[in-house]
């Protein structure tokens, strides 16, 4: 049933922009709780991606996903002190960027899979 849920996507938002003054990328899109905030106009492999971040929060309750997702930052900032790597070495972000591109990917994936990105 959770799986069928999907966010509320808003393309050409400006909270991107804001949030990429404070974060270690430039922001194209974010998935904040139930919604998603785009940039500019969402590609399909940006809505999978995105879509499978308001999984991960859903299976969290929406802010444990932003605890774990910070310490998980911080812990890879620690350990390769470069903020873009400790970005893209988030197990968050691993299972999104590793599955964006698979059309089906929403429809079989199994609770928690971001479990298996986790890394020593």
């Amino acid at each position: 049933m959770l799986k069928k849920l999907k966010p509320l996507m808003y393309n050409n938002s400006k909270v991107p922009v804001w949030l990429s003054h404070l974060a270690p990328i430039n922001i194209w899109a974010i998935s904040l709780g139930i919604f998603v905030f785009c940039r500019g106009e969402m590609s399909d492999t940006t809505r999978r991606h995105e879509t499978i971040h308001f999984q991960q929060q859903l299976e969290l309750l929406f802010v444990f996903q932003w605890i774990l997702y910070g310490l998980f930052y911080l812990i890879q900032l620690i350990r390769l002190k470069n903020k873009k790597f400790a970005y893209y070495e988030n197990p968050f972000e691993r299972e999104a960027f590793g599955n964006e591109e698979q059309v089906d990917y929403l429809e079989n994936r199994p609770r928690y899979a971001w479990l298996r990105y986790l890394r020593d």
